[in-house]
């Protein structure tokens, strides 16, 4: 846990499918930046994408993010992966300056990894962290995944 504005905290970071299955997690500080997770959570994605041959069996097409995920940086790490950034420009900034058009209507998408999260609080355990070590943390949030996958039709 680290400590942010609103006292001791923590974050939990997905990264989803565009059903809903969790692919990756990582928990970080409540005062650490979402941007500098995203590469985190593709590594760890990535082991899972690919079969011991090393042939993928499958890669993300798009990645939505919200506007903590937008910088250049991002932009041309996604782009040199072949993956399409659906992340919107911030208030500040030329719009037209970006390598990447905007896509709104794959944005909306993005709501799938929010339900996600919302899903996730539903685990009393996770939702208030008894746990006091980020380990343990996330062996709670790996086991809700677990249980909700098998609530799922196969």
């Amino acid at each position: 846990m680290g400590r942010s504005r609103g006292g001791l905290s923590s974050k939990i970071h997905i990264l989803c499918d565009r059903l809903g299955h969790p692919l990756h997690v990582h928990v970080t500080a409540g005062q650490v930046h979402e941007s500098t997770v995203l590469d985190i959570l593709l590594q760890g994605a990535d082991e899972q994408l690919f079969d011991a041959a090393g042939e993928p069996i499958a890669w993300p097409v798009a990645l939505a993010g919200d506007k903590g995920y937008r910088a250049d940086w991002i932009d041309e790490y996604l782009i040199e992966l072949d993956i399409i950034p659906v992340i919107p420009s911030k208030t500040n900034e030329d719009r037209d300056a970006r390598a990447v058009a905007f896509d709104r209507e794959a944005y909306r998408d993005r709501n799938i990894v929010e339900r996600l999260i919302g899903w996730l609080k539903e685990y009393r355990r996770i939702f208030s962290r008894f746990e006091k070590t980020a380990k343990n943390f996330v062996g709670m949030i790996k086991m809700a995944f677990i249980h909700q996958y098998l609530k799922w039709p196969t």
